[in-house]
Order: structure tokens, then sequence, then C-alpha cells
């Protein structure tokens, strides 16, 4: 009974205890303590451009109160006296998700996907969720702080990382003593952005990159609209989105073509954001310097392979290799381009890699007053905190790092992480530091002793000579024992060294038990810089040399992009594509980027001369269907995507461009997939090797879009029986239903002034019905084509091109009428149920009924040979050999109306040509320069000579990685990668 009485007082007191927390203290009763912290006989870092020497500071209620040569102390002072050490501003980290739980991933009893939006009340699409607030999910934890607090970090800017609009972040500071409210230094800091989707839905759209930028674009459009007051309904998430504009914008990518991306949407609608970036800027420094942006960068650099066998080493890309030898050295060119950044933990475990990949970025020329400004003052100032954070000031928090010496220099340690007043401690004070390279004298000999790692978790190497001698180290309370292996390797035989070590002091000395039990005395003496040997200076180096960027970083990559020159081309066979037909034993010359005469003869002026006697020169090739040199083929999550644009996805790294070039291809038209009935926007591109993604576009481009009709998209080879259509039939409805719904669009635009709500998707398909913008329909079946041009001229217009076709000999009086043009594949048929009626005069019969003809690849091995596709035509139909060429040359260039540009070679066109060393349509011939606007991206020579310089870079950096494995780094293995073989149905998903 005493038992049970006592168990309920003992829970009355404990609930009366908690009631009580709910009442506000009486400072009257409760004591505060305003005692005032000052620390003297420091070295403060300031701010990276300021340092006082044996300096003072004080701290009183979080902040700091006074700092300087010498200040006033106050009474009631508590006073740490830090002689010998050096004192920093913490750092503060732009993107983590420190202290919020991981969102819970969405899951399903079905495996079918989601079409609609799983909320009510928020935008029409899951993964805009700007209405997340940080600050609510907050929560610290002190585990992952104190990996925080060892890598010298502060604060934190913290968010949800989820969704293509997360919500807003909140700063917070890790803060090991206080409460949330103490931590909380601004609720909603910046708003943060992705491309990738969120976890907690699986609706289906975005499936793409530019499904995510076309979504990112109508958000934007939306939530102006919204903010007029046009909606009739509450939308929670773009009232979030614009109560949020004025916060700074964190944008996170993962790769450098997304990082351009994001900065492109930021243009489009007046927003700058801060980048979080990949660690890849180097390789296009001037676009980066030119997108205004300040970068959030990571510090985790690639590991080397593993190159021991040989045959493995194969299986690494030179474009591997290159990024792990080059990217340690990107925040030095960063800072040397002047582009502000900062540094993030993210991707790495902090306690362990951040100040040891910190300390490499410094060994490849990251000037120490940079990296300091990149954790301190300039995440300050894109925060909005200059002044309170980032600095050792008066007025500032009290946020600061004590360290042993020089934070980046690999023998300093971190002892405390002071945040908000409040300290963390890393390594006792009172340890002395014994890192550090010293000459050890011992019973007649002379070692070599490296002590490495933490204060008190120190590491020995030493050497006899040259010979490394087994050792154990170990380090308590200021005494150090030290376990040597005997110098005579055939003895099982060991040596005792003790010593207490004295603080400040760079000689060590004690006592040594030999192995027959006699004591003597040793001395370790601390190497001075002066004493470095060769050997020690160069390990100081410690890194390899870094290769020189090239464009693109990759094999066969330009160490400088090619100018333009004026070329004249002597004595060449030279096909025209005109009425002129092919001209024997002719000159072009080649002006500004221009054809600008064609004759016999020709004056020189100040052109380089190309003997092209017994050479073929056409105009360059131009493929009307490929899915080369894109991130993305298909937007597969509706059955319309007329919002998304393939120019969005250009991707001019694609190693297939170059090998185009090799090919004589100069343009192409880089399609949609044909997942859907209405797919996205095309990008038609010049093959400019080397160059980015914009100046690969053409300028002035015609508009075009993708449509698809037969198996794909109606899924009959997906196992998807949810989103429409399922049937052909189905397919029909698509177009009309959207056709339809793109004319009532235009009719309420055309009344409905300034509300009116602007949707992208439909602007597209108005531009078709208004011929503006043209269609290229992926098509097999003669019934879908008759169905497809009838719905186009019910709506009142024309579709522009067949593409495939391969029934298109089954039709061409029809297309013909229609005013319809036929890109198709020469030979290629039975490889699917619905082309088992394909047949290889195709192209002839739509020919000879007046139908513009192109042979097109949709495949990047057939791109390369288009000129041998063309020709199959001459076998197939009994054509003429110059209208065979002009299947991949002037009908596409028509086809895709920049006839006017490329296609022939006419003075006044763009001098994109190619110069063969046989008859074009030979197997045989190769081209030996492959130009375009004047300029030679692709020279049979060039090739040659970087074919011996990619072999011999992959065997420098092979012979780097395997010296790097030899010193005991870390390496990774190597794995085969598989070469994605993208076609009009290859389907990809963001994450």
């Amino acid at each position: 009974m005493k038992l049970k009485l006592l168990a309920c007082f003992l829970f009355l007191a404990a609930t009366q205890l908690q009631a009580q927390e709910y009442f506000p203290k009486n400072d009257g009763v409760k004591s505060r303590n305003t005692n005032y912290t000052v620390f003297k006989n420091a070295k403060i870092h300031v701010n990276p451009a300021s340092v006082i020497q044996n300096g003072m500071f004080a701290i009183q209620n979080g902040k700091i109160t006074a700092v300087g040569k010498n200040i006033s102390v106050p009474a009631n002072s508590v006073l740490i006296d830090l002689k010998g050490k050096e004192v920093y501003p913490s750092f503060i980290d732009l993107y983590s998700d420190f202290g919020i739980p991981k969102p819970e991933r969405a899951e399903s009893s079905s495996d079918q996907p989601q079409y609609d939006a799983g909320r009510e009340g928020y935008y029409w699409n899951d993964h805009i969720r700007a209405e997340t607030d940080a600050v609510a999910e907050f929560k610290y934890n002190q585990e992952e702080a104190s990996k925080l607090h060892k890598a010298g970090f502060g604060v934190v800017n913290t968010h949800v990382p989820d969704g293509i609009i997360r919500g807003t972040g909140t700063l917070a500071t890790l803060n090991p003593e206080g409460t949330e409210g103490d931590r909380i230094i601004k609720e909603y800091s910046a708003q943060y952005l992705s491309f990738e989707k969120s976890v907690q839905s699986r609706q289906s759209y975005p499936t793409s990159i530019m499904g995510a930028m076309a979504l990112l674009r109508q958000v934007y459009l939306d939530a102006d609209w919204y903010a007029g007051g046009n909606a009739d309904n509450t939308d929670l998430a773009l009232e979030a989105l614009n109560n949020n504009k004025n916060l700074v914008q964190i944008f996170a990518t993962d790769n450098l073509l997304d990082e351009f991306r994001a900065d492109k949407i930021g243009d489009e609608f007046g927003i700058q954001y801060v980048i979080l970036g990949s660690g890849n800027e180097f390789e296009r420094l001037d676009k980066v310097k030119s997108s205004g942006a300040t970068y959030i960068v990571p510090l985790n650099f690639p590991d080397a392979y593993d190159v021991e066998n040989p045959f493995m080493a194969e299986h690494v890309s030179l474009e591997d290799m290159k990024h792990w030898n080059q990217a340690p050295a990107n925040l030095k060119m960063l800072a040397e381009k002047k582009v502000p950044f900062t540094l993030t933990t993210h991707g790495l475990d902090a306690e362990k890699d951040f100040h040891k990949n910190l300390l490499k970025a410094i060994e490849y020329g990251l000037k120490k007053e940079d990296a300091l400004a990149a954790l301190t003052t300039v995440p300050a100032k894109v925060i909005g905190q200059e002044g309170k954070l980032g600095e050792i000031k008066e007025g500032a928090w009290a946020n600061f790092i004590i360290t042993s010496g020089d934070y980046f220099d690999k023998e300093s340690s971190l002892y405390e992480n002071w945040v908000q007043g409040k300290r963390a401690i890393i390594e006792d004070m009172g340890t002395t530091p014994i890192t550090g390279k010293y000459d050890l004298k011992l019973n007649g000999n002379s070692y070599t002793l490296n002590i490495t790692g933490e204060p008190t978790e120190p590491k020995a190497e030493v050497k006899l000579g040259d010979t490394k001698i087994g050792s154990k180290l170990s380090f308590e309370d200021n005494w150090m024992n030290l376990l040597l292996s005997s110098p005579d390797t055939t003895k099982t035989e060991f040596i005792r060294l003790v010593a207490n070590i004295p603080s400040e002091t760079n000689t060590i000395s004690g006592k040594a038990i030999l192995p027959d039990g006699k004591e003597t005395s040793f001395t370790a003496e601390k190497s001075s810089a002066e004493k470095n040997s060769e050997e020690d200076k160069k390990e100081d180096k410690n890194h390899p040399e870094v290769l020189p960027v090239s464009f693109p970083n990759k094999a066969y990559g330009f160490s400088e992009l090619p100018k333009r020159q004026d070329v004249l081309f002597r004595n060449a066979t030279v096909w025209t594509g005109e009425a002129e037909g092919t001209l024997q034993n002719t000159d072009v010359l080649v002006k500004d980027g221009k054809i600008a005469k064609i004759g016999k003869d020709l004056n020189v002026g100040r052109a380089k001369v190309i003997d092209a006697t017994g050479k073929h020169l056409t105009a360059g090739i131009v493929d009307e269907h490929s899915h080369l040199a894109s991130s993305a083929i298909n937007e597969s999550g509706q059955n319309s995507s007329a919002e998304v644009s393939m120019e969005d996805v250009v991707d001019p790294t694609d190693i297939g461009i170059y090998y185009d070039l090799a090919g004589g291809v100069t343009s192409m038209q880089i399609l949609h997939g044909s997942a859907n009935p209405i797919g996205g926007r095309s990008a038609i591109v010049k093959l400019k090797w080397g160059e980015d993604a914009e100046d690969m576009i053409y300028n002035n481009s015609p508009k075009f879009i993708k449509f698809a009709l037969g198996e794909n998209v109606k899924q009959s080879n997906w196992g998807s029986n949810v989103r429409f259509p399922q049937t052909r039939m189905g397919v029909e409805q698509v177009f009309t239903d959207y056709f339809s719904r793109a004319k009532a669009y235009e009719e309420a635009k055309a009344n409905g002034g300034d509300d009116f709500r602007k949707d992208i998707e439909m602007e597209t398909l108005v531009e078709i019905l208004n011929g503006e913008r043209f269609v290229t329909s992926h098509s097999y079946i003669q019934s879908e084509i008759n169905m497809l041009m009838k719905v186009a001229e019910n709506f009142g217009f024309n579709i522009n091109t067949f593409t495939h076709i391969l029934e298109g000999y089954k039709v061409a009086d029809k297309m013909k009428e229609h005013g319809v043009g036929g890109s198709t594949f020469s030979d290629w048929w039975a490889y699917k149920y619905e082309v088992n009626d394909a047949i290889p005069y195709n192209a002839a019969i739509m020919h000879s009924q007046g139908i513009t003809v192109a042979i097109n690849s949709d495949d990047a091995e057939m791109s390369r040979r288009l000129n041998q596709e063309a020709a199959k035509s001459v076998k197939y139909g009994g054509l003429s050999e110059e209208e065979a060429w002009k299947f991949v040359t002037l009908n596409p260039a028509k086809l895709l109306h920049i006839d006017d540009r490329v296609g022939s070679i006419k003075a006044g066109k763009d001098a994109d040509l190619v110069l063969w060393n046989n008859h074009p349509l030979s197997i045989y011939a190769k081209p030996e320069k492959t130009m375009i606007e004047g300029v030679v991206y692709f020279d049979i020579e060039r090739d040659k000579q970087m074919r011996k310089q990619i072999e011999q870079q992959r065997n420098e950096l092979i012979g780097q990685m395997l010296e790097a494995k030899n010193e005991g780094v870390i390496t990774q293995p190597v794995t085969k990668k598989e070469e994605t073989h993208i076609h009009c149905n290859t389907l990809e998903e963001i994450h």
C-alpha cells in the first residue's frame, strides 16, 4: 500500500512539474547569468581579409560584444587564455537537410502509373510543394550536430529535400545547449527548387528533365495569374509560391548541364537562382561566370579507379579519368574566375571527409582566404546575414571555432566550436598537438618519424632510411608511448619509447627501453621548413599534374574552340545540289562563314587554299530525324506533351556529335520520342562540337513539333492499361479533343484580356492551327497516315512531314494531294508488327509521285553513314546519284524549312560543307573535313593526332591512378558502362 501511495505521489509531482512549464518564469525568482566570457592571446581571423595577432574578444548572451588588440575586461568575466591558438568564424552550410525527417515514399497497391494529383486544395501537380515549411519539421539532432561541429559548422540553412518546388528553408544554428526557439535565426530563409520529383507522390508527370522545366514555366505563369485574383478556388501551393518569391531562391542540380538549365528558367522569369552545383563548373567557366549565380559547391571528389587490371582499365572513359584528375581544382578555377561560391557538406560524411577534401582543394591551388570566405562571409551575404554571421565582430553571433593552428593545415586540430556562445568540445585544449615530421635519434640510429591524425588519436609512420619500421603509437594525458620493431628484420624484437610532452615544444625527449632491457634516451626534433628534404618537398605537392580542360571535356574535345576562317577549296568535284548539278574541277570560296563564290580559277585573296583535286565537295548532310545530343527523349507522363521542348535538353557533350561530323552530318532535327500522340517541340541544331547548347541551335529556328501514331502511343508494349489512348481509334480522338480545346482556348484568349490564364501546351497547339509550327509525325500504317491528314484538314492545317512512313508507298498520291513530305528509312523492316509491309522501294516510289523525300536515321549508328543509306535508293528504285544525294541534304533541309541556309552549295548559303576523299555515295568514302559556317569541326588529320593524344592522356592518367593506389588512397572498382541505344520509344524517369 505504501508503495502504491508513493507511486501516486511521484506521478502527481511529475505532472505538476510538467504543468508548471506552461507558465512564464518570474525573472525575479530565477537569476540570469550575465557574465562575460573573454578570450585573450588568440590569433583572431575576424574575416577572410582581416587577422588580429594576440587579440581579444568578449561574448555575452550569445553575441560578441567586443573585439580588438586590447579590450576592457568587465568585472564579471570568465577569462580563457588562447595563447598559441587561432580563432575563426564558424562555418555556414546553405544546402542542408539537418534536423528534417526523411520524407516517406508514397506506396501503392497498384503497379499502374498515377496521372492525377493526390491532394485537394493544392496545385494540379503533386511535385509542386511550395507550401512546405522546414521550420515546422525542424528538430535538433545532437548526433548529426556533433558531426557538423567537428567539421567547423555552426549554422545550416536546412530544408525538406523533396519535390520540384520544395518550399521554404529555415536558418538554424547548431547551438548544443539551446532550445529550438534559440536556434532558429530566420524562420523562412530561402525557397528551394530542383528538377526532382517528390517521393511523397506517385504522380507520373513529369517523367523527364524537359517536363520538369515545362512544369516550372507553367507554375510561374500560373502564380502570376493567381496573384491577380483570377482563380475561383484557393490554391495553397500557388499562394505559398507567391509569398516566397522575395526569398533567396536556391536551385538544386546534380550536373553541369542542369545548372545551365536552371539558370535558363531563372533568366526567363527574372529570377537569379543560387545554384547547388555539381563540382564540374571548371568545364565551362565562362558560361558559369555569365550566369551571374552564386554557386553552392559540394566537396565530393571522385575516387581514383583501380586500373591495375589492364583489361578492365580499357572500360574507364577518358572523360571519367579527366574528371578524377581535374575536379579537385574546380574551386581554384572558380575563385580565379571570380565566381562567387560557398561550400556544402552535401553528399559527404561531414565528420570524415569535409576537412580532408577541403585541404585537397587547397593543395590544388585554392587560396585559404577564398576557402574561408566560401565558408563564412559569402554564405552570410547570400542569406542576408552580413555582420551577424561569418565574422568575429561586435554585434555578431558568438559563432566561432578554436584551433591549434592554421585550420587549413593538415596538422592542425579543431578544439572547440562555439555556437551562440555555447561550447561544443571537440578535443581537449589541454592536449599538446604532436603531429608533424620529426628527426628521431635513438641508439645511434636516425629515424624519420611522421605523426598524423587527431591530437588524441595520432598515428605514426617510422622509417629508417627508406625502410619502413613497424610502429604503434598511443597518446594520453600528454604521455606518448611508441612501440618500434627492431631494425633487424630477422628478429622479432621491439624498442619501447616513452615521453611526457611539454606544451609548445618542437622537441620530444624521453626514455627508450631496448630489446635487451637496457635503458637509453631518445630525442625527436620537429623538422623545420628549411630542413625538409627534396623528398619532403615533393610530398608537399601532393597532387598529380592537372590535365588541361577541353571542349567538351572528353575524348576528341578541342583544347581551344576552332575559329572561323576564309577557305578556298581548289579544283574539287562539286555536288551543288542545285540546277547546275555536279561540277568538275571547280573552286568554292568560303568567306565570313558563307559560300561566297563557285567557279573556276577563283581569286584566293586572304583565304586558306585547300587542294581538293580528285576529291568531292558536298553540302553537309542533314538528318531530319535524330535523337542524338539530348539528355531526354520522351515526356511520357501525359498523352500530350506539347509544352515541352527538346531545345531545353540539348546535350553538346554527346560523343555522337563528333561521330556524326566524321560521317559528314552538319545539321539535324532532334525530335521528341513517340511515347504519346502529341509529343514535344523539336530542336533543330548544327553539330558545333565543343560549343554550348545554345550555340548549336539554329538562330530563328523554324518551329516544329513531334506527333506519333501506332504501337508506341497506344502503349502496346508498356504493360499499362491506365493512360488514354489504348487503341488506334483512341489516338485519333486525342488529336480531335486537343485541337478542339486549342480552338476554344484561342477564342477565350481573344476575349480574355489581362485576366486570361496562359497555357503553354495550348499556346503550342494554337501555333499549329495558325501554321506557325510544323508537325513531324511518327507513322507506319497507311490507315493512320490517312487519319492524321484528315484530322489536320478538318482543323485547317497540314502535316509537314511523315517520318518513318514505311507504308508511304501505299498512300503517296494522297500525301501529294495533302502537301506532306516523307522522311523514311532506306531498308528497315520487320522489327515490329506494324512495319511488316515495309519495302526498300518506299523512298523511290514516294519520290516518283512528286513528294519531297528524305532518308533519316532515328539511330545514332545509322546517322554516321547516311551517305550510304542514300545510295541504297540508287539500287532500290533506280534514282540518279544526284537525286539520291538530295535525300540526305537538300530534301531534309526543305522539310525542315532551312533550305535557304543549308542543303546545297549555292552562293549566299551557310558554308556547311564536307570534303570527301571519294565519291560520297561510295562505301569507301570518308569525310576529310567537315565545316559548319566556315569553321572546321572535323578534320581527319586532327583526328589521327587526337587518337595519339587520347592514348597518351589515358596512359598518363592510368599512371597517376596507379601511383595514387600505391600511396594508399581509396579507389573505386571499374565497371563496364553500357551505352544506351536511343530510339523513339526510349523512356526515362526522373526521380
